[in-house]
């Protein structure tokens, strides 16, 4: 029986990680690796299982965390992206501010929101929501700067107002970048509150991993790293259906030519 390309290519991520894992618990147990060293998957999975509630329960802490942090960034990313994008003016002046501010490490801002806020939830969201934010404005002001001026010029000898011109074309026309944007903002989302959750926080599966860490519990360390992960692919993959369900139309050409 003969499969298709399409299952072979929703099957392959499966086979795939099937051969990763397969490799990696044959690898620990030939070499006899210690477990607070490499952990087998197997000596993962057991874990996982008899740490499951408490496990689940830091999960969901990070969850809601990563979330609001993410949120707070689509709002304001979205919003100052429409700003830097329709005007080149403004795209000039703070695109090298903000350039400048991604490239600062933002586990460095970690002490001072503590300083400021002290230990907890609320670093967490807001070291999320430093570290997501500027994809958003970057693919916003794109998509809103990459607008043709020749389009823009029929627009308004049509009668068309500035306001007119970002609402009907411009914001739809940026909507592809945006959701680009969530697919990278939301994975980096979860890399700002973890990390926010191993220095500051006494909660969270960052705080579980550390604790874990320190009596060299190896297994806990990476169940939790492969918790982290499913959560990550899982909002990765929501916003992915999102994009090809809202902005289907931007890649219908490319479809067809597959």
């Amino acid at each position: 029986m003969r499969l298709s390309s399409r299952t072979v290519s929703r099957l392959a991520p499966w086979i795939l990680t099937l051969l990763v894992v397969v490799s990696w618990e044959a690898v620990c147990r030939g070499f006899a690796i210690p477990s607070f060293l490499m952990p087998a998957p197997s000596a993962i999975w057991q874990t996982g299982l008899a740490m499951a509630a408490p496990i689940m329960e830091h999960a969901t802490h990070t969850l809601i965390t990563t979330l609001a942090g993410f949120a707070v960034a689509v709002i304001f990313g979205a919003l100052l992206g429409m700003v830097v994008g329709s005007s080149p003016l403004i795209y000039k002046a703070l695109y090298p501010m903000l350039v400048g501010f991604n490239s600062v490490p933002k586990v460095a801002f970690v002490p001072v929101l503590v300083v400021w806020f002290g230990i907890g939830t609320v670093p967490a969201i807001l070291t999320a929501f430093l570290i997501s934010f500027f994809p958003v404005v970057v693919n916003v002001a794109t998509g809103l700067s990459t607008l043709e001026p020749e389009l823009e010029d029929v627009l308004r000898s049509l009668g068309a107002s500035r306001l007119d011109i970002l609402k009907k074309v411009g914001l739809p026309r940026s909507m592809p970048f945006f959701f680009a944007s969530l697919k990278v903002a939301i994975t980096l989302a979860f890399v700002g509150s973890v990390m926010s959750e191993t220095v500051a926080s006494n909660v969270g599966i960052g705080y579980l991993m550390m604790s874990a860490s320190s009596s060299m519990n190896m297994p806990l360390v990476f169940a939790g790293l492969v918790v982290i992960g499913i959560m990550g692919v899982v909002m990765y993959e929501l916003f992915a259906l999102l994009e090809r369900r809202i902005t289907g139309w931007a890649s219908r050409g490319q479809n067809a030519a597959h």
